[in-house]
């Protein structure tokens, strides 16, 4: 049996057998933290593995082809070299939760592939999305970093990929790495500034503009979203109304000027933009 440090939801850390199957009968989801991560030639047999979410788990990042615009995807190759031991590799299905509001932080997720939704809850039940985070990002830095409970609820919107590392071996590696903990240092800023881009668009944009922003952001190349077709939306126009702090009837009643008005229709997860202009001008772009 090949040792390798792959993990399943629900089954975490499962070995390899040698025929390459995940062995999901071996482990239970508390030895994350009782079983340290493979080095040496194990890893290296096994860089790929088949995982049961439709996807090809890349274990090893220093010839991993899901480069992304993630800070971990651009450090010199002797930092790689040193975070490449203290990683374990997860697969994750649609739907399963990283971690919930107001947990203890166990360390970061760092997301190689698939969409994961960031909210946070208010006491009578409100939900807000604060974001939903694509390849490259780091989930759970400032709670990592700061040593506070999670501040929001991470939860899966499609088959993941991801990379996580316990915190104490984390801070560890930002001790010893200097790129490493400069570009944490980056991330933790643009995530505050994206903070505040939220605010101000809660307190002083109309439904319209709130939703043609967003629009904009999803048009973007770099969003991971568009596509020759139009943009891929995997989102129910409640959790669009939980992203730009509006009701669900707000946003439907928008999408609806919008389709009448032939600025943008949402055909299924298809968004098509049919007058960027006019989504730009009430952008405020």
């Amino acid at each position: 049996m090949l040792a390798s440090s792959v993990a399943i939801s629900g089954k975490l850390l499962a070995p390899i057998k040698k025929s390459g199957e995940v062995d999901t009968s071996a482990f239970s989801p508390t030895q994350l933290e009782e079983r340290g991560p493979i080095t040496g030639p194990a890893r290296r047999a096994a860089p790929r593995v088949h995982s049961p979410y439709g996807m090809e788990l890349v274990e090893d990042c220093l010839s991993c082809k899901l480069c992304s615009g993630g800070f971990f995807c651009h450090l010199p190759k002797s930092v790689m070299e040193a975070f490449q031991p203290i990683k374990f590799t997860l697969a994750h299905p649609a739907g399963a939760t990283l971690f919930v509001e107001g947990q203890t932080c166990r360390g970061i997720y760092i997301l190689c592939k698939g969409r994961v939704k960031l909210s946070a809850s208010s006491k009578d039940g409100h939900t807000l999305i604060l974001k939903v985070a694509q390849p490259g990002e780091v989930l759970g830095l400032n709670a990592t970093i700061s040593g506070i409970p999670h501040e929001t609820t991470a939860e899966t919107g499609q088959p993941c990929q991801l990379n996580f590392v316990k915190r104490d071996d984390f801070l560890r590696f930002l001790t010893e790495h200097g790129d490493a903990c400069m570009h944490a240092a980056m991330q933790v800023g643009r995530e505050c500034q994206q903070a505040y881009q939220q605010l101000r668009s809660f307190t002083m944009s109309s439904a319209s503009e709130r939703v043609a922003r967003l629009m904009l952001d999803w048009s973007r190349d770099d969003s991971g979203m568009a596509t020759a077709h139009g943009i891929k939306v995997a989102l129910t126009h409640d959790e669009i109304a939980q992203i730009i702090g509006m009701s669900r009837e707000t946003v439907t009643r928008t999408l609806a000027t919008f389709r009448k008005q032939h600025i943008a229709e949402l055909h299924g997860s298809t968004l098509l933009i049919q007058n960027m202009s006019a989504i730009q001008k009430l952008a405020g772009i």
